[in-house]
């Protein structure tokens, strides 16, 4: 029997995801009852605009434009869905200091202020809990904070845009152009009508940092994180990767270096065998490295209504139960993280995917493999694609480097784009083993 009062939800938007959570929260109403030991009980729902159609679970009583709604003895939780970094982040911050666990879903808002936010809750004794920030239904902050708090987590390689993974998944099966991967994806409601923040890395990025949270415990800026998108990859890198035997990811990647740790975003050729080439379309992949455990691999829909739901209405669900059993803030008070270094991408080591669009003149492959190795890189494969013989022709010179640091390699460049042969920007794809 349930002797237990309510918890009560007030609602801080209710668009997509806001609308996923109402409707899950209906459909298994006695199963969180008997999780969290008492019923969840909706009774507040800010909107910005009244006027606007909602789903039938959010009732007409519940609808107000009033933020202050959300500071009354009604409500106990505060369920943050409407993204944005104002007023979200002054509205989270005050329900925090009066005492009001949040659970958000803002990716944004964590990224760039999630450290003052939760010593903020820490200093109050709640919780703020963030899941579905990071990888939409993915369990990826979870499996951090709590499956693997008894490891160190060693490395993260992830595929956290589905924007980005389903426009490069229709460029290689279908050779598509960018353009037209991007207007298909808007199409179909993958992408926004200004993509920047998925195509350019940004959106991946942010994500990156808040997974650093949990992963190393590091407290990092996103503008410090090394990010490149996705716009300048073509036909012919597919084409290379293929005869290479890579695919193209964008990945997110952190490294635990020891007195520092390296973030960065950007496309990559991943080996046909490893299980992120193998992550197609809209879907997000997650390998995590364990000192201890090794890799563990989470994939799953890393956006939508209902996916982003279940990570949101989980974190409902450990927070009320916290509450119930006058454990309040226990989630926050085993994060634990500090400013840490980011380390210079110039000192990765790595190997390269290199494309110089050159005209087919005389001495131009010497003078690329001379300048490559003036700075001690290294080529490993190389090969020449296009119409050879006339000297107005543009031909692709392709290669992959051994392994070499990112500094040399950027001084290579730099020196064989002084020739006078080159037709365009010189390619630079990163390639993880």
């Amino acid at each position: 029997m349930v002797d237990k009062p309510p918890v009560k939800i007030g609602l801080l938007g209710c668009g997509t995801v806001g609308g996923g959570v109402l409707r899950l929260l209906k459909q298994k109403e006695s199963a969180w009852v008997a999780r969290v030991g008492a019923p969840l009980e909706v009774t507040r729902v800010v909107v910005r605009d009244l006027d606007k159609g909602r789903v039938p679970e959010c009732r007409a009583e519940w609808l107000t434009t009033d933020y202050e709604a959300l500071f009354g003895a009604d409500v106990e939780l505060i369920v943050e869905v409407m993204g944005g970094e104002e007023p979200a982040k002054s509205l989270i911050s005050r329900a925090l200091s009066v005492g009001k666990s949040v659970v958000t879903a803002n990716k944004l808002l964590i990224a760039k202020h999630g450290p003052e936010l939760l010593n903020t809750a820490s200093r109050h004794g709640v919780d703020l809990a963030f899941e579905a920030s990071v990888g939409g239904g993915i369990p990826v902050i979870r499996t951090l904070r709590e499956a693997l708090a008894s490891d160190s987590v060693l490395t993260l390689h992830a595929i956290l845009n589905g924007t980005s993974n389903y426009i490069l998944t229709r460029m290689r099966d279908d050779r598509l152009s960018f353009e037209a991967a991007l207007a298909e994806a808007q199409a179909r409601g993958y992408a926004e009508a200004d993509p920047t923040l998925d195509v350019d890395g940004h959106d991946a990025a942010q994500k990156l940092v808040v997974a650093s949270l949990l992963a190393f415990g590091a407290q990092i800026s996103e503008s410090t994180v090394s990010v490149e998108g996705i716009r300048g990859i073509d036909q012919i890198d597919f084409a290379a990767a293929e005869r290479f035997g890579y695919a193209i990811k964008h990945l997110a990647i952190g490294h635990e270096l020891g007195g520092s740790v390296r973030l960065r975003a950007h496309p990559t050729f991943v080996p046909k065998h490893s299980v992120l080439a193998s992550i197609d379309g809209v879907l997000n992949g997650v390998l995590i490295t364990g000192e201890a455990l090794g890799p563990c691999f989470l994939v799953g829909r890393g956006a939508g209504d209902m996916p982003t739901a279940v990570s949101v209405v989980s974190d409902i669900l450990d927070l009320a139960r916290s509450m119930r059993e006058g454990e309040p803030g226990r989630q926050t008070r085993a994060i634990q993280f500090k400013e840490r270094p980011l380390a210079s991408l110039d000192e990765l080591s790595t190997r390269y995917y290199l494309r110089f669009d050159v005209a087919d003149r005389p001495g131009v492959l010497s003078f690329i493999a001379g300048a490559l190795g003036d700075h001690g890189v290294s080529i490993e494969q190389m090969f020449q694609q296009g119409q050879a013989g006339d000297t107005e022709n543009e031909v692709h010179v392709l290669l992959i480097t051994h392994t070499c640091r990112e500094a040399a390699v950027q001084k290579a460049i730099l020196a064989i784009q002084a020739g006078p042969f080159l037709k365009s920007k010189p390619r630079l794809i990163r390639v993880e083993a």
